[in-house]
């Protein structure tokens, strides 16, 4: 921590003002915290541990014996004469073994056998010889006398060591995905060899019916309308370590293109995901169509919209075959793989069956509904312009301060335990704490790289207008003179208010996001502001490293495309509270204040809690022509592309909160869609997740 940086100088000092005050006084001090870290790398922690002055301490070394490069790092470090100290002292441990000796970095490992070599370089996802090791193997033709051979041998056993020591927590994802570079390099290499005997068999035999040599096969998509995929690409490779056979679709894959491809590549399991609310609906469509075709696959859901208590009430009736909420990429090898064990695979689905009828069952007793309305609230702040304002080609490095690295480890399924969750201190955790830091590093590089290129671009657009409350929707004007309840509007946002019952001794008001902007009537100006901002570049470069069967390099791009996004969001909020709406100048805040929402106003996005109906991003996009604008389009599921995108509304009001609209009765229902002329049917299709009734099928 910056503040302990001068503690190890500020001892010294005080024990060399001690002896020269008071020179028969003997001095004795804990110096353990210096080395502590260090523990069973005694070079590092005896030098950390020399204290001039002290009559009692470690037995150390002849000052002058000690390694050279050491010195320097651990003087550098005591005496904070280098802001990268730590850091470099760090990297240097990583370096030494007990006892002090210096780790000499050899190619040792290549003198074993091709098999062992490569069970090596895919534990420790070294590309660099896997291809000259799968020729040797080749070249051995009494042992290998077939391409599949290799892979059934040498490198399924290497994977089945990385999912081994992944199951077991010794290994991590980044390192994971890392392995499975390597086994794609190395099966890239003999699927041409492979082919060439295919099409021998079929000329000698008519036909070549090969036996599989994988555990199942198991089949991915992004379900239509939606363009998320980082978690499904994680979920795949994790079950490729692990013997599965991938069939991965991509995005925006539609019910139809997903059972054929089930049918066509004989899918043992189907997996679904999904990130927006919309999706959720698809999910139950698909389960629907899988049950009226009489199919019998077991049916994943997954992503990070989905829920076990959504798939257990919504989906899960609609098919009569398992259908499994996995929560993440560790999940799934387990779940697949009881689902295709015969020995196991009827228990399972039997306590499945009843874990789902449980939490259906707590689920309709708490649909108990209530309706309240909040005091009104009002803010008068004007904007510093009315309408809107493009930014084409954002300064990226202006976002690299306002990134929340947190999700970005979440992603990677890498979590610290207690103290150290959360960015930096996961840096410090003993089991992920090494792994997080590499992946942090080699983020930096990819994302220096990608910004310094001009590889990625940033473009968004802010704007505000004239705005007031009637009931639970807010009229947007085109112009700040006083508007009255006749005034016509150019654009309305339709609001939703919570309904769900609270704990009784609550007095918390039912919310709706109206309730922020000051009513028609009230006689008080009130504004509303918008924002869309996307990443451009990051599905390209990805498509790239797919190409070259770089799965994680992929994966790391649209992570990092997904950071700078919502860093994006967050560094314009900023700007618009201090400059371009003004009403909160005097703002200082740190980063990590404003990740924890530290500051006056909200900014609402369609699809989530405080407001679930993506509907409104149509208004949102024709309000302020954002896709002519900025680039930045809707899916048929009204999903954003780029997928490195976010949008949303901003509210000025000193009172604005967050919240989560919860469940919602038929009433309501009914009433929305008068409001927004649309039919129950359809407002019923874009808010089935919130529904507190069932629909009739």
């Amino acid at each position: 921590m910056e503040e302990h940086n001068n503690y190890a100088v500020n001892f010294i000092q005080a024990t060399r003002l001690i002896k020269e005050t008071l020179p028969r006084a003997r001095v004795s001090g804990g110096l353990s915290n210096l080395s502590f870290s260090f523990r069973g790398m005694e070079a590092v922690r005896e030098m950390a541990t020399a204290c001039p002055g002290l009559t009692l301490t470690y037995i150390l070394p002849v000052y002058d014996d000690i390694d050279k490069e050491l010195l320097l790092l651990c003087e550098n470090l005591i005496w904070n004469r280098d802001a990268d100290a730590t850091e470099k002292l760090l990297a240097y441990a990583q370096n030494v073994v007990k006892g002090g000796k210096k780790v000499v970095q050899t190619d040792e490992w290549r003198e074993v056998s091709v098999e062992e070599r490569l069970e090596y370089a895919l534990v420790k996802g070294i590309e660099k010889y896997v291809v000259e090791d799968v020729e040797e193997c080749q070249a051995q033709v009494s042992r290998y006398k077939r391409p599949i051979h290799i892979i059934e041998g040498p490198l399924m056993n290497g994977m089945k060591m990385v999912g081994d020591l992944f199951g077991a927590g010794k290994m991590f994802l980044p390192q994971v995905i890392k392995s499975a570079r390597v086994m794609k390099k190395a099966v890239g290499h003999l699927i041409p060899f492979m082919e060439k005997e295919r099409l021998e068999l079929m000329a000698a035999s008519g036909s070549a019916e090969e036996t599989s040599p994988y555990q199942g096969t198991i089949l991915l998509a992004t379900v239509k309308g939606d363009v998320h995929d980082i978690g499904k690409n994680i979920v795949g490779v994790v079950l490729g370590c692990n013997n599965f056979r991938v069939i991965d679709l991509g995005v925006m894959v539609p019910c139809d293109q997903i059972l054929r491809a089930a049918v066509a590549h004989k899918a043992d399991i189907i997996g679904l995901s999904g990130l927006i609310t919309p999706s959720l609906d698809e999910m139950i469509y698909v389960a629907k169509e899988m049950e009226r075709l009489g199919m019998r696959v077991p049916l994943l859901i997954g992503g990070a919209t989905t829920s076990k208590r959504h798939t257990a009430v919504k989906i899960a009736p609609r098919y009569s075959c398992p259908v499994i909420h996995v929560l993440d990429a560790s999940r799934s090898v387990v779940v697949c793989s009881q689902l295709l064990d015969e020995t196991m695979k009827e228990d399972y689905f039997e306590e499945l069956k009843e874990e789902y009828e449980e939490i259906r069952l707590e689920h309709y007793d708490s649909l108990k509904v209530k309706k309240d309305l909040p005091p009104r609230f009002s803010a008068a702040v004007l904007p510093q312009f009315l309408g809107t304002r493009v930014f084409d080609c954002y300064d990226l490095h202006r976002l690299l301060d306002f990134i929340d690295w947190k999700p970005f480890f979440d992603v990677w399924q890498l979590r610290g335990k207690y103290p150290n969750r959360g960015f930096p201190k996961i840096f410090n955790d003993k089991t992920v704490g090494p792994e997080a830091r590499r992946l942090f590093d080699e983020a930096q590089l990819m994302l220096s790289d990608m910004i310094d290129s001009g590889t990625l671009k940033g473009r968004g657009l802010v704007g505000f207008w004239r705005a007031q409350s009637n009931g639970d929707d807010i009229h947007l004007y085109n112009h700040s003179e006083r508007v009255g309840v006749d005034t016509r509007p150019v654009a309305t946002f339709h609001g939703l208010r919570q309904q769900a019952e609270k704990d009784g001794a609550s007095s918390e008001p039912y919310l709706c996001l109206s309730d922020f902007v000051a009513p028609v009537d009230s006689n008080v100006a009130d504004y509303v502001g918008m924002f869309a901002v996307g990443i451009f570049g990051a599905e390209e470069l990805s498509q790239q490293f797919l190409a070259q069967r770089d799965d994680y390099s992929s994966i790391m791009v649209k992570a990092l495309a997904d950071r700078l996004a919502e860093a994006f969001a967050e560094e314009l909020h900023a700007r618009v509270r201090k400059e371009l709406w003004a009403y909160s100048t005097e703002e200082a805040l740190q980063a990590s204040d404003l990740h924890r929402l530290r500051y006056q106003g909200i900014r609402p996005a369609a699809g989530y809690p405080s407001q679930p109906d993506h509907t409104e991003k149509i208004t949102m996009w024709n309000l302020a022509a954002v896709e002519e604008m900025t680039g930045i389009a809707l899916t048929e599921s009204l999903a954003m592309t780029p997928a490195a995108s976010v949008s949303g509304l901003y509210f000025s009001n000193p009172q604005a909160s967050y919240f989560a609209v919860g469940k919602i009765t038929k009433e309501q229902v009914e009433d929305y869609a008068r409001r927004k002329e649309m039919s129950v049917e359809e407002v019923e299709r874009w808010l089935a997740p919130i529904l507190g009734y069932d629909q009739e099928d």
